[in-house]
């Protein structure tokens, strides 16, 4: 079991007392999870300052659909999913593209950095395993809360298409988050 996967086993059960009102533990649960988000923004953006910003608006939005989470379910790709999307947001708001960062980097930063980069391979691993339409609709109508025919319109698909597609991803993260899950 990796050092995420057993950081991350007791966050189902932190945000499950979380969505029942306890604060110490949802307030436990999101300082838990800086270090995992930091680790895949990193991954895919450079600048710090950026960086903060998008761990910041991936609580946010983590505080906004809590109630949409599931405690039965793998936690990681959940929030690996939320940081995507506010990542790829923040980056085209800010007009840039920026590099992944090369391995070079990497090992330029201390320690924390090898222990980081498994974090966000882990998270990120979650929604590359998706084709790419289902991605794009998980990410439209699930991380940048587009109703379905804005997902529709976006993509240029017809309704049920985009209702198909979305099932199939869901199904899909499932079968994953339980096969991942069950191999810690």
């Amino acid at each position: 079991m990796s050092d995420t996967d057993q950081r991350a086993q007791h966050w189902p059960a932190l945000m499950a007392r979380a969505q029942a009102g306890d604060k110490a533990a949802y307030n436990q649960l999101l300082k838990a999870m800086v270090p995992a988000i930091r680790a895949l923004v990193r991954k895919k953006m450079r600048d710090e300052g950026l960086v903060e910003d998008v761990i910041q608006e991936t609580l946010l939005a983590i505080h906004r659909v809590r109630h949409t989470y599931d405690p039965q379910r793998p936690i990681l790709p959940w929030v690996a999913a939320i940081a995507s999307a506010r990542t790829i947001d923040t980056l085209r708001q800010h007009g840039r593209r920026q590099e992944v960062q090369d391995d070079e980097a990497l090992q330029q930063r201390p320690a924390e950095s090898a222990e980081a980069s498994a974090d966000a391979d882990i998270l990120s691993g979650y929604l590359d395993t998706l084709p790419l339409r289902q991605r794009e609709i998980v990410e439209s109508v699930h991380l940048r809360e587009q109703n379905l025919a804005q997902a529709a319109a976006e993509t240029h698909q017809s309704l049920s298409a985009v209702k198909s597609l979305l099932h199939r991803a869901m199904v899909n993260l499932r079968k994953y988050g339980r096969g991942h899950h069950e191999k810690s």
